[in-house]
């Protein structure tokens, strides 16, 4: 296999997506140039988040520089923030200069939808770990009272959320409560515009995980259009829920720096992917993770793991253009999950031919436990 020594590709992002495509290409093409374009030399391994408010895990657990990890990838790092693009994708717009490049991947993750109003009196996990130890100090602070958890899609693009993490959140704040015996001085609502939350793990994930909250005694408020939040207050065409402590997950959408640029959008603000992982119309720009909209079944989801299957699939197609040869590779649809409770986990898989759930076991946490362990064991030194 030809390993183009001459090559440089340039990758914008830092997460999930972005190191699997590094390690892809010095896997498969070990001489190639590989520039990396992100705000910060840092990788947070955002699924851990969940252990924070109980202190499970710290920050130095789960969020590491990424400086040692360039180093032994042979990676030449640009600390800038992405404006804009031009030329076809060749050329690169940024806060601290100008780059371009002989092939793009792009792997800049998504925004959250910050539309509803009121969305500043709530607190959003997944955007990182100040939110995660907001959460965490919230909880040490309150005696009691009321906490409503929900999330909800880009009405635009229903698949570009993240509602997992929040049934995780929901579970192991309910554990950590009854772990530190003031479970009852709490009431947990956990609130979503569906009537079947949770659709894209399958039907009978969605029955597993509402009957899960029923056993935890945590109550639902769901199938009404979310209008906004106050203060204390979940406000829905249902009524309100009452609340002191809101936490709130919104659908996502592309970055804004895709507006300075003439790549084909979603209808949600995604950047358009075929299933090759290419951008249609731009020769040698490749898209993968939460910033591209792809082809396949409207449950096919927003995680590390489609991430990580995606970009291996742009790594070897780009690859193979640049070799002459066809592009055949598609990225596998795949859906793997295990819902945390800090104790427990519930086990949910899906893909085109079968969805499965196991029942919540210990067995499953220690599993989600050593694959964090294993997948930083090179990211870590």
């Amino acid at each position: 296999m030809e390993s183009l020594p001459h090559l440089s590709v340039t990758i914008i992002g830092s997460g999930f997506a972005a190191l699997s495509a590094i390690k892809s290409l010095r896997q498969q093409s070990p001489r190639c140039q590989i520039r990396v374009i992100a705000p910060k030399a840092e990788f947070t391994y955002l699924p851990s988040l969940i252990w924070i408010p109980s202190g499970l895990r710290r920050t130095k657990d789960i969020q590491f520089s990424l400086e040692h990890f360039f180093r032994r990838q042979r990676v030449e790092f640009i600390a800038a923030e992405v404006t804009g693009l031009s030329d076809d994708g060749r050329t690169i717009f940024t806060n601290n200069g100008v780059f371009t490049n002989e092939a793009l991947i792009i792997a800049s993750g998504g925004r959250f939808l910050k539309k509803l109003p009121g969305i500043a009196h709530t607190i959003t996990p997944c955007e990182g770990l100040k939110a995660a130890k907001e959460i965490r100090q919230r909880l040490l602070e309150m005696s009691g009272g009321r906490i409503a958890i929900g999330f909800a899609s880009n009405p635009d693009e229903p698949s570009a959320m993240r509602g997992g993490p929040m049934f995780e959140f929901l579970f192991a704040i309910d554990a950590q409560l009854r772990r530190e015996g003031r479970r009852d001085k709490f009431q947990l609502i956990f609130f979503n515009p569906a009537a079947k939350p949770g659709q894209r793990l399958g039907d009978k994930a969605v029955t597993g995980l509402l009957s899960e909250m029923k056993n935890r005694n945590i109550d639902t408020h769901l199938g009404y259009k979310l209008k906004g939040f106050t203060n204390h207050k979940v406000v829905t065409e249902g009524g309100d829920i009452e609340a002191d402590l809101i936490l709130f997950m919104p659908g996502m959408t592309g970055n804004l720096w895709f507006d300075n640029s003439k790549l084909p959008r979603s209808s949600g603000g995604l950047l358009q992917g075929d299933r090759y992982c290419r951008v249609p119309g731009f020769e040698r720009v490749y898209v993968v993770g939460d910033s591209g909209s792809f082809p396949g079944p409207d449950w096919m989801p927003k995680q590390a793991h489609m991430a990580d299957l995606q970009a291996r699939t742009a790594v070897t197609n780009l690859l193979a253009k640049l070799r002459g040869e066809s592009v055949q590779q598609t990225f596998k649809v795949e859906l793997v999950c295990i819902v945390d409770g800090l104790n427990s986990g519930i086990l949910v898989y899906r893909d085109p031919h079968r969805a499965l759930i196991l029942p919540a076991s210990p067995l499953w946490h220690w599993a989600k436990r050593l694959f964090e362990w294993w997948y930083l064991r090179d990211i870590r030194y």
